[in-house]
């Protein structure tokens, strides 16, 4: 399995495993064994495992189970949307305390948050580029055999000069210029693709002369090619993005353990319920900012503006009420919780670009 790959599943199974909850609806008041777990039940669950007592087995029911799941899935999403939205200090402190089955739980909130965002986004219609990649360089095969073939003839040359031959002479003079007439040709079109105005010609003019320099390891020279058709370079960026999202949650919570090394009742837990409530937040907020500057330009720098300006907010107000800070603990703390925010997003952009493109 490809790192991409295992990407997906993981996010996948992250998702199944933070969302899926026993959606059987009761029936009546059953009293006999448990079907899963053995134990004597007494009631429309089973008080060791939770099961519902009475399973049934009809297709109708498997739809039934289908919308109460769902349905139950979108109540606790509209008390938790106010809460993540308005009051996100409250929403953590809850969760945190106990106060779970009326909410939908962080790390589900936000894998299924991703999903649907990339989902919408995959609908739509992006301006289609007028950049077609074409490679200056042939591949290593081609350019091999292209120069053995030039090498061949120049030896015939050599030796109808020594023989004497005049129509062979001819005749491999008239081979080799036909072979540099066809390569200077090749050259002026793929020049005059790659030198255009837009980034993508840019950046796959650069990445044709890394990948042609002999001094360049073998790493970037992988990289490279790559980058010679950027719009698939940025899609599979895209795609690894999507499939490695999680990445952020592990490489978020340490630097938030920094900021409160000295309060022993405050674990590993609660930062990540903050983080993933915090990223569900500003995933939302980019979902809506994108959505509008689709429908007017105006209007996306506008939500942009907002979004810049919204999230600091929604961070002080998500800290300070989250972890219950006074006004001075919540300010310092906040000051350098924006420059680990920056380093996070470094770090994850840096995994996402090597993992897409250089792996």
């Amino acid at each position: 399995m490809d790192i991409e790959g295992a990407g997906g599943v993981v996010t996948a199974g992250l998702i199944a495993g933070a969302i899926e909850k026993p959606a059987a609806k009761a029936g009546e008041d059953h009293t006999g064994t448990c079907a899963d777990c053995g134990s004597e039940t007494s009631g429309n669950f089973c008080s060791n495992c939770g099961q519902p007592t009475h399973v049934h087995r009809t297709l109708l029911h498997l739809g039934e189970e289908v919308l109460h799941g769902v349905m139950h899935f979108d109540a606790r999403i509209w008390r938790t949307l106010p809460l993540l939205a308005f009051n996100p200090g409250k929403l953590t402190r809850e969760w945190i305390h106990g106060k779970r089955t009326r909410y939908v739980s962080p790390l589900a909130i936000f894998l299924f948050t991703v999903f649907v965002s990339f989902f919408a986004l995959s609908f739509v219609h992006m301006p289609e580029s007028n950049f077609h990649p074409v490679s200056t360089v042939a591949g290593e095969e081609g350019a091999a055999e292209f120069e053995k073939g030039r090498q061949d003839i120049a030896a015939a040359r050599a030796a109808a000069t020594t023989a004497g031959d005049k129509a062979a002479l001819d005749v491999a003079d008239n081979v080799l210029a036909g072979l540099s007439k066809k390569a200077d040709g090749a050259e002026a079109a793929s020049s005059d693709e790659v030198q255009s105005d837009s980034w993508q010609g840019s950046v796959s003019e650069i990445a044709n002369d890394v990948y042609s320099d002999p001094t360049v390891s073998p790493g970037v020279k992988r990289v490279a090619k790559k980058l010679m058709n950027p719009d698939l370079a940025v899609y599979k960026i895209q795609q690894t993005f999507y499939k490695f999202a999680f990445l952020l949650v592990p490489l978020s919570i340490p630097f938030m353990a920094l900021l409160f090394l000295w309060r022993r009742k405050t674990t590993l837990y609660d930062h990540g319920v903050f983080v993933l409530y915090s990223l569900t937040f500003v995933v939302l907020v980019g979902l809506i900012a994108i959505c509008l500057g689709f429908i007017h330009p105006a209007l996306g720098v506008a939500a942009w503006f907002a979004v810049m300006v919204g999230t600091p907010i929604h961070q002080f107000a998500q800290l300070k009420g989250g972890y219950e800070l006074g006004w001075f603990s919540t300010i310092w703390r906040f000051v350098l919780l924006q420059n680990f925010c920056l380093i996070v997003v470094g770090l994850f952009v840096t995994a996402i670009i090597y993992l897409a493109v250089a792996v």
